[in-house]
């Protein structure tokens, strides 16, 4: 949560920015352009991206519990990829099944942490990175909400079954690619402001 508090302190807008940061070529924004413009822009984005990634998910899920749920697999790639429905109540690819109700508050804090980053984002890839990790938490969560056996302790439909591996879904794999892009773009020391910090 430390390096989080650190990303959400940063500067409203990215001309406040200083202490060894400075903002990449790569931005590509006009001079004159207001900062809360581009910052409007990369909410969208986020959105957008948030908004796509929790539709698939849904939309997958619905079409596996009705098509899919009480059938035999149907295999895509021989035995490495099959479609077989199967409700998890553990996190992401089936592990932690005894804990599902601190899964379900971990995916709100997760919500409540990237709407505060909203507030300070500059950055597109920070967007795409945060509106993954937006629409595959709503998308677990829904499914902790409003699927058996209760409220908060449902279990997640998951469907995408690769040989010798778990079995997980569209949310698991938008909060995976999150997750990964959140990474590189720490490496490469880019902020969600916009700003390249420098250790």
């Amino acid at each position: 949560m430390a390096e989080a508090e650190r990303i959400i302190g940063t500067p409203d807008t990215p001309d406040a920015a200083g202490g060894g940061k400075e903002r990449p070529d790569s931005e590509g924004t006009p001079a004159g352009e207001p900062g809360a413009g581009r910052g409007r822009r990369r909410i969208a984005v986020l959105f957008a991206v948030a908004s796509f990634a929790y539709a698939l998910d849904l939309i997958s899920k619905m079409i596996v519990v009705a098509k899919l749920e009480h059938h035999p697999p149907i295999e895509i790639i021989g035995d490495w990829l099959k479609f077989e429905a199967i409700r998890n109540a553990g996190a992401a690819f089936g592990f932690g099944e005894a804990f599902t109700v601190i899964f379900t508050m971990i995916a709100a804090a997760v919500i409540v942490v990237i709407a505060r980053l909203a507030r300070k984002l500059y950055s597109l890839p920070w967007a795409i990175a945060l509106g993954l990790l937006l629409g595959g938490a709503l998308g677990n969560l829904t499914d902790r909400i409003f699927r058996a056996p209760g409220v908060f302790e449902g279990a997640v439909v998951d469907f995408i079954a690769p040989k010798h591996f778990a079995v997980f879904n569209l949310a698991d794999s938008a909060i995976v690619c999150g997750g990964i892009l959140i990474v590189l773009l720490s490496f490469k020391g880019l902020d969600p402001d916009g700003t390249v910090h420098k250790d």
